[in-house]
C-alpha cells in the first residue's frame, strides 16, 4: 500500500484513509495520488464486508490542494484522449467510494480547494474544522479551468444550477461557517479530535448512507432545464457571461455549458460531459496562460523572488499615512485591518477624520455582511489616529506620503515628517509618475527613500508597486516589500523610471485609444474592441475616471523635469485631442461632469454625442482587429521596453504587474506572455506592420529582435 494514503482500520472497523503526499508541501492530484487511490479503493471493495464505514482526511496542515499544475500546463492538444481517459479513471475511484454501500465522511481539518473540495463532495458527509483559515471551494475558473473531478455535476446536484453556478462561475472561497450555512458543510468541530469523534459518530449512526443523488426519484433543487423558472434564468445567463468576459475566457462558458447539459442527464453521462469540457480547456492555451501567470509567477513573487535576501523579516509596527484622501484612506483601512497601528495625516483634523471615515463605512460593510464581529470593527477602527499634526507620528517606522502629484508639496510633507520619526524609519511616496530618486533628496537620508505606488481603491486593488531610486538600499526594498506582503498585496519590484512600470505602461492604452479617436476612429468601435480584446474598460472610459486634468499635469510636469534635463518631451497624438477637451469643450473628466462621456443624475453613463461631430471621420474607420491590436501590442511593446532598459527585472512582475496593476488583458497571462503565445517572430511582423501603419511606437525594441532572432521567450 502506497505512503501517499495511509490505509488504517481500527478495532471499530472504520478505515481512515489518511492522504500524506511524499516529497510536496500539499496533497495534490497526481500520479501518486491517482495510484495510491486506486489502491485504496481496490482493498475497500476487497473488505467491503469487513468494514463499517470510511473516513478521509489529511496528515498536513491543508486537506488537500487540488489538481497537480505542474501535471496540467504541459497537456497539450496530442495528450487529449490519454488525458481524457486518466480524469474518467480518476473520477470512476471517487464515484466507486459515493457508491461502495458504507458511509463515507470527510474530516476537513484544513483548507480543500479544487480536487481537494471535490473529494469532499464525493463523502456522504462533511465535518470541518471551524477555523476561518480554512477555505474551501472551486477556484478553478480563475486559471482557465472548470472542476473536472465532478465538482460541477455534484454541486448541481446538491444546491441546484442557479445556486451552484455563483461557486462554479466565480471560483470564490468561502470559509467553514459559511458552508454550513450553505449547506456545503454538515458539521463543524473544534479541533481535529472532535473531527474524528463526529465523523465516526455519523458513520455509526448512518450505516446505509448514499448519495442523495443516488436515491431514486431524486430531483435537482430547483429543477431542469426544462423548468419554466430555470429556463428563464438560462435564456439570459449566456448573454450575461458574454458581456462580462466577451469571449475571451472560454472557462465560465464551459462551466455553464457542463451545468446546464448535465442537468438534463444521469450521472453518469453528465461525468464524461464535464470530463470533455475540461479536457477541451486543459490542452487549450487560455488555461496554460492563466496557470502560468497567476500561479506559478504569483508565487514565485509572493515567496520573494524579487525581495533582496540576507534580511531578516520585518513586521512594521506603526505606519504614519500623509494625506487622508482617497488613497491615503485605503491605506490606512488596509494597514489597520492587518494589525498595524495607523496615523493618518491631513492639514487639518477635519480632513483627517473624514478619511477615517471611509475605514467606518468599510468596516461597516463588513460587519452587514457577517464577515467581522462589531468588537472586531472597534478594535480595527481604533488602531486609526487621526491628526494634522506631525508631531503625532513619532514612533512611526514607516512613513507612507499619499498627497498630490506635486513634487514640491511631496517634498515639504516627506521631510517634516523625517524629522519627527529619525534615521531608523523608512520614508515611502505613493507617487504614480514622479520619479523616486528626485523625490527622495527630500530626506537626509536617501537610502531610506522608497516607493510604494498603490492602486485605487486601495481595498480592493491587489498590488503595489515598489519602486527602488537610485540610492534605495536592499534593506529598505527589503522592508518594503514585507510591508507589502503584511497587508496582503502583492509586490512587485521595479527600478525608478519616469511612470515607472505601472503607469508608463497604462499611459500608451489610453493615448492610443484617444489617439485613435484623434484619426477619426468612432468612439463605440474604439471601447467596444478594447473589452473585446479583454480590457476591463475601454482607454476613454479609464480616461474619464484618471481625469483628463490629472492627465495634463502629469505630461506639463513631465515636460519641466525633461527641459532640466535638457531633454524634450515626446510628442504623441493623443496630446492634441486631450488638449481640445480640457481648453476648448471644457470635458476634464467624470469628476468635473463629462469627458469623453456624459453623466446624467441617475441615469448610466454614455458616450459624448459630440465625439461623433467633432471627431469621427467616414474614412477614418480602421478594421476591427487593428484597434484591438493596437491597444494590446503598444502596452506589451512597452514592457519590452522597461525589461530592456532594466526598469523591470523579471518576467514574473510584468504579467502579474500588468494584470493586476493595470488591467492587462487576463486571458493573455500578462503583457510579456502575450507575445509568448502569440509567437515572438509572428508578433515582430505584426508590430511592424502596425508601426508601418499606425507610427513607430509599434517599432520592435531591440530585446524582442534579439528574442525573435534567438527562438527565445520571454
Amino acid at each position: 500500500m502506497s505512503e501517499a494514503i495511509r490505509y488504517e482500520k481500527g478495532l471499530d472497523r472504520i478505515v481512515v484513509l489518511t492522504i500524506d503526499m511524499p516529497g510536496q508541501s500539499a496533497n495534490t492530484m497526481n500520479a501518486i495520488y491517482r495510484e495510491a487511490m486506486a489502491a485504496c479503493v481496490a482493498r475497500l471493495i476487497a473488505e467491503k464486508d469487513a468494514i463499517v464505514g470510511v473516513i478521509i482526511t489529511s496528515a498536513r496542515k491543508t486537506f488537500f490542494a487540488g489538481g497537480d499544475l505542474n501535471e496540467l500546463i504541459k497537456v497539450g492538444k496530442p495528450d487529449a484522449k490519454a488525458f481524457y481517459t486518466m480524469v474518467l479513471d480518476l473520477k470512476g475511484q471517487l464515484r466507486t467510494l459515493e457508491t461502495l454501500g458504507k458511509p463515507v465522511v470527510a474530516a476537513i481539518n484544513g483548507s480543500a480547494l479544487g480536487g481537494g473540495w471535490e473529494i469532499c463532495l464525493s463523502c456522504h458527509h462533511r465535518v470541518a474544522l471551524d477555523d476561518p483559515s480554512v477555505q474551501l471551494g472551486l477556484p478553478e475558473v480563475t486559471l482557465g479551468l472548470l472542476p473536472g473531478g465532478g465538482g460541477v455535476v455534484r454541486m448541481v446536484r446538491m444546491l441546484g444550477i442557479e445556486q451552484a453556478l455563483p461557486y462554479l462561475l466565480e471560483g470564490k472561497k468561502f470559509q467553514p461557517q459559511q458552508a454550513l450555512r450553505a449547506g456545503l458543510i454538515d458539521e463543524l468541530a473544534k479541533d481535529r479530535d472532535g473531527l474524528m469523534s463526529k465523523a465516526r459518530a455519523w458513520i455509526l449512526a448512518n450505516p446505509t448512507a448514499v448519495q442523495r443523488w443516488d436515491v431514486k426519484g431524486y430531483q435537482i433543487p430547483g429543477g431542469t432545464p426544462s423548468n419554466p423558472k430555470v429556463a428563464q434564468m438560462l435564456a439570459i445567463a449566456p448573454s450575461i457571461l458574454r458581456s462580462k468576459t466577451q469571449g475571451c475566457m472560454p472557462a465560465p462558458e464551459k462551466i455553464l455549458c457542463a451545468a446546464v447539459e448535465g442537468a438534463q442527464v444521469d450521472f453518469d453521462t453528465a461525468h464524461l460531459i464535464e470530463t470533455r469540457y475540461f479536457t477541451e480547456l486543459t490542452t487549450g492555451q487560455v488555461a496554460k496562460n492563466l496557470i502560468g501567470t497567476f500561479w506559478f509567477q504569483l508565487n514565485e513573487i509572493n515567496a520573494g523572488g524579487s525581495r533582496p535576501q540576507g534580511f531578516a523579516p520585518y513586521a512594521t509596527r506603526k505606519v504614519g499615512v500623509l494625506g487622508a484622501g482617497m488613497m491615503g484612506a485605503g491605506i490606512a483601512f488596509v494597514s489597520a485591518m492587518a494589525g498595524i497601528d495607523v496615523v493618518l495625516k491631513d492639514i487639518n483634523l477635519a480632513a483627517a477624520e473624514k478619511g477615517k471615515a471611509h475605514s467606518e463605512m468599510l468596516l461597516d460593510q463588513k460587519v452587514a455582511r457577517g464577515q467581522l464581529s462589531q468588537e472586531q470593527r472597534e478594535a480595527i477602527l481604533a488602531r486609526i489616529h487621526t491628526t494634522e499634526s506631525d508631531t503625532d507620528l513619532a514612533g512611526c517606522d514607516l512613513i507612507i506620503e499619499a498627497v498630490f502629484e506635486d513634487r514640491e508639496l511631496k517634498a515639504k510633507v516627506s521631510s517634516a515628517a523625517q524629522e519627527v520619526v529619525g534615521p531608523k524609519a523608512v520614508i515611502a511616496s505613493n507617487t504614480s509618475t514622479l520619479p523616486i530618486s528626485g523625490l527622495a533628496t527630500a530626506v537626509p537620508d536617501p537610502t531610506k527613500f522608497i516607493g510604494l505606488h498603490f492602486f485605487s481603491p486601495v481595498e480592493k486593488m491587489p498590488l503595489v508597486e515598489i519602486i527602488r531610486g537610485a540610492h534605495t538600499s536592499d534593506e529598505t526594498l527589503a522592508r518594503g516589500f514585507d510591508y507589502v506582503l503584511q497587508i496582503r498585496k502583492t509586490p512587485i519590484v521595479v527600478n525608478d523610471s519616469r511612470g515607472f512600470f505601472t503607469s508608463r505602461v497604462f499611459g500608451t492604452f489610453t493615448n492610443e485609444g484617444i489617439a485613435m479617436l484623434g484619426e477619426g476612429v468612432s468612439a463605440p468601435m474604439i471601447e467596444t474592441e478594447a473589452r473585446k480584446a479583454g480590457m476591463p474598460v475601454g482607454p476613454l472610459a479609464i480616461s474619464d475616471e484618471v481625469s483628463l486634468s490629472l492627465m495634463s499635469h502629469i505630461r506639463q510636469q513631465t515636460a519641466k523635469d525633461l527641459q532640466a534635463e535638457g531633454k524634450p518631451l515626446t510628442e504623441h497624438p493623443a496630446f492634441a485631442v486631450i488638449d481640445l477637451l480640457l481648453n476648448e469643450y471644457k470635458r476634464p473628466g467624470k469628476a468635473a461632469g463629462g469627458g469623453f462621456y456624459e453623466y446624467p443624475d441617475g441615469g448610466q453613463k454614455h458616450l459624448w454625442s459630440g465625439l461623433k461631430n467633432r471627431f469621427e471621420k467616414a474614412d477614418g474607420q480602421i478594421a476591427p482587429r487593428d484597434v484591438r491590436d493596437r491597444l494590446l501590442f503598444v502596452q506589451a511593446i512597452e514592457t519590452v521596453r522597461c525589461l530592456e532598459e532594466g526598469v523591470l527585472t523579471s518576467t514574473a512582475d510584468a504579467n502579474v504587474g500588468s494584470i493586476l496593476g493595470i488591467g492587462f488583458a487576463a486571458w493573455t497571462g500578462g503583457a510579456l506572455q502575450f507575445i509568448n503565445q502569440y509567437g515572438v517572430k509572428d508578433f515582430v511582423a505584426r508590430a511592424r506592420y502596425l508601426a508601418g501603419q499606425y507610427g513607430e511606437r509599434f517599432a520592435p525594441p531591440a530585446l524582442l529582435l534579439e528574442k525573435a532572432a534567438n527562438g527565445q521567450v520571454f
